[in-house]
C-alpha cells in the first residue's frame, strides 16, 4: 500500500479569542482522505481548532500547513481557496432565500464541485424544498443545506461542527451516508463531534481534547481498548 500523504499539519498551535487564550500547543495531523473526528467535552477547544485553521480566531500562532501550504499568517478569504468548506454548529441559513437559492450562494473556489443534481441526490429533502424559504425548512433539511451548500464550491477538505447535534435518528443516518460516500470519493474531512455513537463508526482516527490541548490520539481499530479512557474524558 501507498503510505498516505499528509494533507494538514498543525504544530504548536496557540489560539487567542482577544484576552482569552483558548489553545496551547495543539498538535495534530490528517492524511489526505482520511475521515478524523475531535472528542471532547464543551470548551474543550475542538471548535476553535477548526476555526483556527480558517483564520477565525483573534489571533494564532504556531504553524498550520495545509497541502504543502503554511497558511497561519494568510487571511480567512484566502485560506477558503485552498479548497476548504466550514460547515459551522449555528449553520448560517440565509431565511429570507430559498433552499435552492442558498444552495448557488456560496462562490466556487475549486473545480469538480457537485453539481445541483449530485446534491439533490445525496439529499432527496432538499430537491422537495428547492422552492421553500430558508426559515420553513426543518432543522434536519437545514443541516442538509448546510453540507450541500459547501459540496458546490468545489472544496475536498471539510470541517464539520457538530453536524448531527439535536436532529432525529433518520436524519442522522443520511449524514452518515453522506460522510461515508464523501469519504469513498477522496475528501478529507475533520468533525467535531459529541455524539460518539454517530462518529465511532465514520471515523479513521480520533483526538481527544481537553484544556485546549490534545491529550490523546489514536485509530478506529485502537477504538475498543480506548473506552475506559473515553468514558472518563467524555462520560462515553
Amino acid at each position: 500500500m501507498a503510505e498516505p500523504k499528509e494533507f494538514l499539519r498543525i504544530s504548536d498551535l496557540h489560539a487567542w479569542y482577544g484576552e482569552s487564550h483558548i489553545l496551547h500547543g495543539v498538535n495534530l495531523t490528517v492524511n489526505e482522505g482520511e475521515v478524523v473526528t475531535l472528542l471532547g467535552r464543551n470548551g474543550a477547544g475542538r471548535t476553535t481548532t477548526i476555526k483556527s485553521i480558517l483564520g477565525l480566531v483573534g489571533r494564532r500562532t504556531g504553524q498550520i500547513t495545509i497541502n504543502g501550504t503554511e497558511s497561519v499568517n494568510m487571511a480567512p478569504h484566502q485560506i477558503a481557496k485552498l479548497g476548504i468548506g466550514y460547515c459551522p454548529e449555528e449553520r448560517g441559513i440565509f431565511a429570507s432565500l430559498t433552499c435552492e437559492e442558498n444552495l448557488m450562494l456560496p462562490p466556487v473556489i475549486a473545480e469538480g464541485g457537485m453539481g445541483l443534481d449530485e446534491i439533490y441526490e445525496m439529499f432527496p429533502n432538499l430537491a422537495e424544498r428547492k422552492n421553500s424559504p430558508g426559515t420553513r425548512l426543518s432543522g434536519g433539511e437545514q443541516q442538509m443545506l448546510a453540507v450541500g451548500r459547501i459540496l458546490r464550491t468545489g472544496a475536498r477538505f471539510l470541517l464539520l461542527d457538530e453536524i448531527s447535534e439535536g436532529l432525529a435518528p433518520v436524519i442522522v443516518q443520511a449524514l452518515a451516508r453522506m460522510i461515508r460516500s464523501l469519504k469513498a470519493k477522496g475528501y478529507t474531512i475533520i468533525m467535531v463531534e459529541q455524539n460518539f455513537r454517530f462518529a465511532a463508526p465514520l471515523a479513521d482516527r480520533f483526538y481527544v481534547m481537553e484544556h485546549g490541548q490534545i491529550v490523546e490520539g489514536f485509530t478506529s481499530a485502537e477504538l475498543p481498548n480506548k473506552m475506559s479512557m473515553l468514558s472518563e474524558y467524555l462520560g462515553v
